[in-house]
């Protein structure tokens, strides 16, 4: 049974920085993260590939986000530098294949964690 369990949500300030951590047991798969704000879709932050040899962010995250993993430790973690309050949102660690997931989004999605709230005030 694959989980994800997040962490490393909190509040920070506009500019500052903040690393999500996702630990993921019971399979191995490319990790994405989505984020969602209230009254806001569900949206694609980011992924990485099963090896972490390839990457691919939305708009909204390139140059300031950066995912990246450890296999051996079963870890992946979200890098968030610059920091908006527009960045307030639900953040979910996400597992499934990466073709499915760059064209579809959340619908490509096969596991999700259960997300951690990360808020930036201004």
């Amino acid at each position: 049974q694959v989980q994800l369990v997040e962490s490393g949500g909190g509040l920070v300030q506009a500019g500052g920085s903040l690393r999500l951590s996702c630990a993921a047991s019971g399979g191995t798969f490319a990790m994405a993260w989505f984020r969602q704000g209230i009254g806001k879709a569900r949206e694609f932050v980011g992924i990485i590939s099963l090896g972490g040899g390839r990457t691919f962010y939305a708009d909204s995250a390139k140059g300031r986000f950066t995912i990246s993993r450890d296999n051996k430790k079963n870890l992946v973690w979200l890098q968030m530098n610059s920091l908006k309050p527009e960045d307030t949102a639900v953040y979910y660690c996400a597992a499934g294949l990466w073709n499915n997931i760059v064209p579809a989004g959340a619908g490509g999605v096969d596991h999700w964690g259960q997300g951690t709230q990360v808020t930036v005030s201004s």
